[in-house]
């Protein structure tokens, strides 16, 4: 009798739940994210003149994305050569107890807190960026039970869609504590509002520490053997040189805007307008996410995740420069409901096209062995492009005329746009086809490019499960050779 015969089939919430608690982690990543440029806003009109003409006011929105840079690297690491499951259990812990503390900041005098304040963010970071590596990496492992056919759907909606999600919540939260507190408490609500991203990491710790291993990274770790790395580089440098660079030019502008989101609704109404007509505004621009990232995850699925991020980032260019011309006709206080539409369909083309499909192609893209350190670097190169784009976009607005003059704030949408067709171009050229079964390929790729190179890939697996077949009943010697050929055709040529 076979072994497929003998192992009972798991119903549909069996396989689905690995993915579900692999991945909405990063709701927590969206949220905590998202409320610091809400918070950004609240602490202006706490603190005065001691925020806006200090550096806090920069480092307290951008710092958390230092500490995800390194979260994402160590986590990468963690998840490759531990476990899956240490890296998101771990990662959990750390946004739990970081979230409290900043929602608790405490110092002497305004300088006090926010050099508090700071600190946490950046440790806070740490734990965000761990999500990544590990939750997102075994999210996608986790898919390869799900229906051929349905898989990018599911990966997207429990790792991008949560994110953006998270981004929902935390505008939406900020202006429920505000409703409740009303305008004299606002040193309440920007404390309450931070200490609301506890719940979402602390909800589903307890479902991370029942979770195994994904049976692929069983198969395929090479953490009981030395890591072949210049054989890796060979192989790998040039797809994760091209996803780097889409995800620093993604998160560049994508995070860039959330963050001045509510500053930019500010400028538009007013600065004498009281908070909650912005506040209010800028949850009706972030429910903008969600439909580009739910239609974006069926489409990745229906034509391929390369010809969605293309579509995509060609629609949102051609948006943008459309936002760029209209500026000074749609950014005034009589127009807002249109300057909230178009700026909110720029956003959802990115969803649907780059925002969806970044973290699916890194994840999908190399082989289980080293996963977690190529989604780590790849993500993190897109982590940097978020921290230069929080210093470099005022800069933009400041020597285009500054925040006060419709050059200004037209320069953003010009450079945005600019670069989604850039990178539309980028993906069309350089990114390869991923397909249902892309993961597997990977592996039996990876395998016969180590073996033709002289690696004994016999040291591939744990040890207890080495020398077993594949998932699909084949061996990797059996089946690696049709895959091999056209991956060796694509990107060793490229490499050599």
């Amino acid at each position: 009798m076979s072994e497929s015969a003998t192992v009972p089939q798991k119903s549909k919430w069996e396989v689905l739940m690995p993915v579900i608690v692999c991945g909405s982690g990063l709701f927590s990543d969206g949220y905590l994210n998202g409320v610091i440029g809400t918070v950004n806003t609240l602490l202006g009109r706490v603190y005065g003149d001691d925020y806006k003409n200090s550096p806090a006011q920069s480092n307290v929105s951008s710092i958390a994305f230092a500490g995800t840079i390194i979260g994402m690297l160590v986590f990468g690491w963690i998840s490759d050569n531990c476990s899956r499951k240490i890296g998101m259990v771990a990662s959990t812990v750390i946004l739990i107890v970081f979230a409290a503390l900043c929602a608790g900041a405490y110092g002497v005098g305004a300088h006090g807190v926010l050099a508090a304040l700071t600190a946490y963010r950046f440790l806070l970071g740490i734990g965000i960026g761990g999500e990544y590596p590990a939750g997102s990496v075994a999210c996608s492992e986790a898919t390869g039970e799900i229906k051929s056919g349905q898989r990018n759907r599911w990966f997207i909606i429990f790792t991008n869609v949560m994110i953006d999600f998270g981004f929902v919540i935390a505008a939406f939260a900020p202006l429920c504590v505000l409703w409740i507190f009303g305008m004299d408490r606002l040193g309440v609500v920007w404390r309450v509002s931070l200490g609301l991203g506890v719940i979402p990491p602390l909800s589903i710790i307890y479902l991370r520490t029942k979770l195994k291993e994904p049976e692929r990274f069983k198969q395929e770790t090479m953490k009981d053997t030395k890591v072949p790395w210049l054989l890796v580089i060979k192989f790998y440098w040039f797809k994760l040189a091209t996803i780097s660079i889409l995800w620093f030019i993604y998160d560049f502008s994508a995070y860039s805007f959330g963050i001045y989101g509510s500053s930019i609704l500010e400028i538009v109404l007013g600065d004498e307008k009281a908070l909650y007509k912005p506040f209010g505004w800028n949850v009706v621009l972030n429910l903008f996410y969600i439909p580009g990232a739910v239609a974006g995850s069926f489409i990745s699925d229906w034509i391929g995740a390369k010809e969605a991020m293309t579509v995509g980032l060609i629609a949102q260019g051609c948006v943008g420069l459309i936002m760029a011309g209209c500026y000074g006709k749609l950014a005034t206080s009589e127009h807002v409901a249109a300057f909230v539409v178009v700026y909110g369909v720029f956003l959802t083309l990115g969803e649907l096209g780059v925002g969806d499909n970044i973290g699916l192609l890194a994840s999908k893209s190399s082989a289980t062995a080293i996963r977690g350190q190529f989604y780590g670097i790849a993500a993190a190169m897109g982590k940097v492009g978020a921290f230069v784009g929080t210093y470099v976009f005022p800069i933009i607005i400041k020597n285009a005329g500054g925040n006060k003059t419709i050059k200004g704030n037209q320069a953003p949408f010009w450079v945005s746009s600019a670069l989604c067709l850039f990178s539309a171009a980028l993906v069309y050229f350089c990114v390869p086809h991923i397909g249902q079964d892309t993961i597997m390929e990977e592996d039996v790729a990876f395998r016969q490019y180590l073996s033709n190179n002289g690696f004994d890939v016999s040291q591939i697996g744990v040890k207890e499960l080495r020398g077993q077949r594949l998932d699909d009943g084949n061996s990797a010697e059996n089946i690696a050779e049709p895959v091999i050929g056209k991956n060796e055709e694509k990107f060793e040529s490229v490499a050599m």
